[in-house]
């Protein structure tokens, strides 16, 4: 998938990403859809990510977009309000992301695979919206905003959107891999 390089370029790549996800989603059964992810131990050993312990189920792969989407919402919110507000909550910078996606699992525990594709629903219909609304110059030009430091907004809407989105599919479709090979 090419990176976006321009405002049109981030919003088809964002809508393209979430469609194929869906798709992808609804082309497996239900019980599939809530079944725990059961990834081989062979298969883990080769995954050094935490990610491929941390979610167990679809439910986790979608929540995680939800919250990634909120930090961004809340973020571009924030910071266009004049309040300075870093993309991360206190306590957590990127060394230490990973315990904040541990937090929002444990924080879903009892949000239900509907729930979730509900939330990441209106989560992308709102980012969408929020991206609209920024011209090609602020979504790419670096340091257009003082608050994307040496970024650009663009490159935090791909990180949320349409690369995390890309992320979500190849882990249904290793999960899809897995059931196939565990089925025979």
């Amino acid at each position: 998938m090419a990176r976006a390089k321009n405002k049109q370029e981030l919003l088809d790549g964002t809508q393209r990403q979430y469609e194929k996800l869906f798709q992808l989603i609804d082309d497996t059964s239900d019980g599939d859809q809530l079944a725990p992810f059961a990834f081989s131990e062979e298969f883990l050993q080769k995954k050094k990510e935490a990610h491929w312990r941390r979610d167990q189920n679809l439910r986790d792969v979608l929540i995680h977009l939800y919250e990634w989407q909120q930090l961004l919402l809340y973020f571009v919110r924030q910071n266009s309000q004049g309040v300075a507000t870093s993309f991360l909550p206190a306590p957590y910078n990127w060394r230490s992301y990973g315990k904040m996606n541990e937090g929002f699992v444990a924080k879903h525990q009892k949000t239900s695979l509907a729930e979730a594709k509900d939330l990441l629903a209106r989560s992308h219909e709102a980012t969408f919206t929020m991206i609209e609304r920024f011209s090609d110059e602020e979504l790419f030009t670096k340091q257009f905003f003082p608050w994307t430091g040496s970024s650009t907004l663009g490159s935090y809407c791909i990180s949320a959107t349409s690369s995390h989105y890309d992320w979500a599919i190849k882990k249904w479709q290793a999960y899809l891999k897995q059931q196939f090979i565990s089925k025979k």
